[in-house]
């Protein structure tokens, strides 16, 4: 239980991005030598994950820096600007990818008087640093957020909310893996979460090597299970939360939430608070990510729909924050009235 699985990380001046889209049939890995190459791994879910592809992005602007050539200290700027635009513009919900870009920009408008190659050095510290500090607030939250949850209980998730998705340890799925490793009896129902799957691909791989028991649902079996008693907690990561508490997740965690008020089954969100976005009031200014509609009519490459059939995308929904019991990050767990539990957490940064 104690191994980590790591789907992005820096080696021999690359970004090496474990292909999420070839799992769980194959482990295969995308080696990017240069920022388009990270951008286009971003946009094409390869690499998945609000905290994930936040980390890839940090690393695609220390690999914008490195492969930058670039003489006078000035130069470098306008590169990593177009580096972020790049990056930002592949997937605008997860509010973890544009904070990362924000902080590697910061860091070297900071340091532009020195040389361009010292930037770039200090550039592949920080996205490191920033790796670290991912996978140690997931074992944080994990800790935390497993007080939530009974000795014995079945927890329904959604997407995939662990290592792959995250710095190693995972957030959703974390909590739940440190709950068992504190000897806790969890049983996890684990959705498909159409139209990629992440579930069954992923959830299930994921709990599989750490030997954690776990039934394949399909999406719309929820509220049977939910209406014959076989759930005891909902348990999703975040790819975006504001500062009123309402949660940005995979498209369906919302149908989930208010299912699972409706049986009065706690539903709680785990994110680190990089995903916090404290400067929206509410979810409605919340961007929504939509994807190709071929997306929905096909599944991995083959039609599943007639053809010329139409289709629809949106691939995040938003959870309003009257549904969600509690949201658990490595600085404590916030409950309502949330403007005033997730600013305390904000302050903290």
């Amino acid at each position: 239980m104690s191994e980590n699985l790591y789907s992005v990380f820096w080696q021999d001046d690359t970004v090496h991005l474990l292909d999420q889209k070839a799992l769980p049939h194959e482990e295969r890995w995308i080696v990017c030598t240069d920022v388009g190459q990270v951008a286009q791994s971003i946009a094409a879910m390869y690499v998945r994950g609000a905290p994930a592809i936040g980390l890839a992005a940090a690393f695609g602007m220390a690999l914008a820096a490195s492969q930058a050539h670039c003489h006078e200290a000035g130069e470098l700027l306008p590169i990593l600007e177009e580096a972020g635009r790049m990056l930002r513009a592949t997937r605008p919900t997860a509010v973890n990818l544009a904070w990362a870009v924000e902080r590697m920009q910061a860091r070297a408008q900071a340091l532009q008087a020195r040389s361009p190659e010292d930037v770039a050095a200090v550039l592949v510290r920080e996205a490191q640093a920033i790796f670290r500090e991912n996978e140690a607030a997931d074992r944080q939250l994990s800790m935390l957020g497993q007080a939530l949850l009974p000795e014995k209980a079945t927890v329904l998730t959604h997407c995939n909310a662990g290592a792959l998705a995250t710095g190693g340890y995972g957030t959703a799925l974390g909590v739940i893996r440190a709950g068992v490793e504190q000897g806790k009896d969890l049983h996890v129902l684990v959705d498909e979460t159409r139209p990629f799957l992440q579930g069954a691909r992923l959830t299930a791989w994921e709990l599989q090597r750490w030997g954690i028991p776990f039934t394949l649902i399909t999406d719309n079996m929820a509220g049977y299970w939910m209406q014959q008693g076989g759930v005891d907690a909902v348990l999703v990561g975040a790819d975006r939360i504001v500062a009123n508490g309402d949660v940005a997740n995979k498209i369906g965690t919302y149908s989930l939430a208010v299912l699972a008020f409706a049986h009065r089954i706690p539903f709680y969100s785990a994110a680190p608070t990089s995903t916090l976005d404290l400067t929206l009031p509410d979810g409605n200014h919340i961007p929504i990510e939509e994807r190709d509609p071929e997306e929905v009519t096909h599944l991995q490459g083959l039609p599943v729909a007639p053809d010329g059939t139409a289709a629809a995308h949106p691939a995040f929904d938003v959870t309003p924050n009257r549904y969600v019991t509690a949201i658990v990050t490595e600085r404590g767990i916030a409950q309502a009235p949330y403007e005033e539990s997730l600013r305390r957490f904000g302050e903290e940064s």
